[in-house]
């Protein structure tokens, strides 16, 4: 028995006055709610609105053609002859214009809709991958009244899907196949939701966020598949008579309608490949009776595997028991039971790794090692700091005393207690980049950029780009610590380095030449220092000593003002003390001019003695003293000169010859023995 196409085209107009209908219903409810999930299912049930108006103008034409055919069976059962002029099968060719409209329907206008479909689906699904925004889900309006009508609308798709579904296997109704398996897909993702909302009534979103990704994932690959589908086509030789598929038919979603299917195909195909009924062995006929209690086996087994947690060495978890965290209930490293998914959900966390945050800067993908030079950029991204300094930067009025400097601070932490750290705040890891970036920015605003010490700066705070940055980080560590302490995000700051300090790019130049500036001034101040300390130490033996010996100066002239002798006496007194237990040229200088009294006493005293016995001896005998004090000088005045000393009496007349020539030969009287006695 012919079946008719009225029937199948009434079908496709319900499915696709169904499909039109939930598609605003959903669109209004997601809008209304504020749920992602429900607008991209409604973009989704979109697409089966364009399967369904194929489909009815495809069976409209079909029910036309039928009719036309009933007609021209009709008329020519009514002519016995025909005309001299045309032919019957002429005539049938004028009257047949349904069934010519069909052919080119189905030849050309259904590859076009299939183009347009697939597109439709791969760009929606792209886009909402694109904008996928799984957190927009944590406030749901109402999210129970959702669930209720996204259930309703499951059900109502479920059921008509089914009875196009049945309608396709006869095979004038096959093409119902394609809206039927569409509009089951929409009502599956219209019972998730559901189902999803419910959960999100109770604060479990994690459904909610995975079918986030899901329906733009599903529609991309529904586009995918018709596009191929439609390539394929091209290259398809087509067998008059033989149903062919539209390339908008989903295999994939023919899957979800008809599992069998998939079975009798690789039958086939096993069949075709050996040459014999494989089909028909006891082995294919029990692995075919057993094919679905091994696949709820395997889908069961894999649910239990949800059951097992294994926590790395590294790590320690929390397992969330309808959403209520066990706190109590550590999970340290190991293989540890709990219940299935979704009653029991496992979160683990690396407690024992060291994590960083990069305060200041953003790395590079790449991590390249550069050379850290102020005129070039060293990481993908950087950020400025304003910083004080001690003389206003600007030449006009009103210049305030700041400079701009940028910082590659890391921040190294790692996690103590992992239910302050996963509970107490909605992203702990983002609530430590803020208190890093917030301290961080507090205390630059308060540090110099100056590289002079306290000491030749007059005080103040040390550079952090000098002496100081080692105690900068240090502080700078303690103060992060205690203001995560303060929020409870129970981390512990285990290193943070200050290491990238540097001015921007663009004024490295002039930045180098203030701090060469600085640097000079410093290392005059730094030799002056050192000269004033190698004199003190010089003159008193160490700079200590001589500040002590200037205080007691000062006070001894302080003391002399006043008058008072006694305690001028003893403040000379101790002064005396003083200078004498000092050292270096202080200690040279006393010595040496003791030493020198000492002998000019002595030599003062020496020389009045010897004049009290010159005296005595000259009241002696004057003659003898004067004579003794004349040869004494004449000795002394002689001494490097020949001398013959005659003795004569003056009243003789005795004739003295002196022979002055030097003996070459010496006499026997005069030759000497070996110590010195004449033989």
């Amino acid at each position: 028995m012919k079946l008719s196409f009225k029937r199948a085209e009434y079908a496709a107009l319900t499915g696709l006055v169904v499909s039109l209908v939930f598609f605003f219903i959903t669109l209004l409810l997601g809008n209304w709610s504020g749920s992602f999930v429900l607008l991209a299912v409604a973009w989704q049930i979109l697409g089966g609105v364009a399967i369904w108006l194929v489909l009815t103008i495809q069976f409209h034409q079909r029910s036309l053609a039928e009719q036309e055919k009933l007609d021209m069976a009709q008329l020519a059962q009514g002519r016995d002859t025909t005309t001299i002029f045309k032919t019957q099968d002429e005539q049938s060719g004028l009257f047949a214009v349904a069934q010519g409209r069909l052919a080119l329907f189905e030849k050309w206008f259904l590859p076009i809709f299939a183009a347009i479909i697939g597109l439709y689906e791969f760009g929606i699904g792209a886009f909402l991958f694109k904008v996928c925004r799984p957190d927009a889900d944590i406030l749901i309006n109402q999210p129970l009244i959702n669930a209720g009508f996204m259930a309703g609308i499951a059900f109502v798709c479920f059921l008509i899907s089914r009875y196009a579904i049945g309608m396709s296997v006869e095979i004038e109704w096959r093409p119902l196949r394609a809206g039927g398996s569409y509009l089951l897909a929409a009502a599956i993702l219209c019972f998730l939701s559901a189902v999803a909302l419910t959960f999100a009534q109770f604060k479990y979103l994690v459904i909610l966020k995975i079918l986030a990704w899901v329906v733009p994932i599903l529609l991309g690959l529904l586009g995918i598949e018709t596009i191929f589908n439609l390539i394929m086509d091209i290259y398809r030789p087509r067998l008059k008579g033989q149903y062919s598929r539209a390339a908008f038919e989903s295999r994939l979603l023919g899957l979800i309608g008809e599992p069998g299917g998939i079975l009798h195909t690789a039958t086939s195909a096993i069949d075709y490949q050996f040459g014999f009924k494989v089909s028909q062995t006891w082995f294919f006929k029990l692995l075919e009776r057993a094919i679905v209690p091994l696949i709820l086996f395997s889908m069961i087994t894999l649910y239990l595997f949800s059951c097992i947690v294994i926590v790395e060495p590294d790590e320690q978890g929390i397992v969330e028991r309808f959403g209520r965290p066990m706190i109590e209930q550590r999970l340290e490293p190991g293989i540890h039971v709990k219940w299935p998914w979704p009653i029991d959900i496992a979160y683990k966390y690396p407690i024992n790794r060291i994590l960083q945050v990069n305060v200041g800067f953003v790395p590079d993908e790449e991590d390249s090692r550069k050379p850290l030079l102020w005129n070039t950029a060293h990481f993908k991204k950087e950020y400025d700091l304003l910083t004080a300094t001690r003389s206003a930067s600007g030449s006009g009025e009103g210049a305030v005393p700041v400079s701009i400097i940028r910082a590659a601070i890391p921040v190294q932490y790692r996690v103590k207690d992992l239910a302050a750290f996963l509970y107490k705040h909605t992203d702990s890891e983002r609530m430590l980049e803020a208190i890093c970036y917030r301290e961080v920015v507090q205390f630059v605003a308060s540090a110099t950029i100056e590289t002079e010490t306290d000491e030749m700066a007059g005080g103040g705070s040390a550079s952090i780009l000098g002496a100081g940055r080692a105690q900068a980080a240090q502080d700078l560590m303690s103060r992060i610590q205690k203001r995560a302490d303060e929020d409870g995000l129970g981390v512990e700051i285990v290193f943070l380095g200050l290491q990238g300090f540097h001015p921007p790019p663009t004024v490295a130049d002039d930045y180098e030449n203030v701090i060469g500036a600085v640097q000079k001034k410093q290392a005059q101040i730094l030799g002056a220092m050192a000269e004033r300390n190698k004199s003190l130490t010089t003159l008193a033996g160490s700079v200590e000593k001589a500040d002590s010996l200037y205080d007691l100066a000062r006070q001894y002239q302080s003391i002399k003002e006043t008058g008072d002798a006694a305690a001028i006496d003893k403040a000379g007194k101790d002064l005396d003390a003083a200078f004498g237990k000092a050292q270096g040229d202080i200690f040279a200088t006393l010595r040496q001019a003791k030493s020198d009294a000492f002998e000019k006493s002595t030599v003062a005293r020496a020389d009045s003695e010897r004049f009290v016995g010159q005296l005595k001896a000259y009241r002696a005998s004057k003659t003898i003293y004067k004579n003794e004090l004349k040869l004494s000088m004449l000795e002394e005045a002689l001494e490097p000169i020949r001398k013959f000393v005659v003795a004569v009496d003056p009243t003789d007349a005795e004739v003295v010859i002196i022979d002055l020539q030097e003996k070459l030969t010496p006499s026997l009287y005069d030759i000497t023995g070996v110590e010195g006695q004449k033989k």
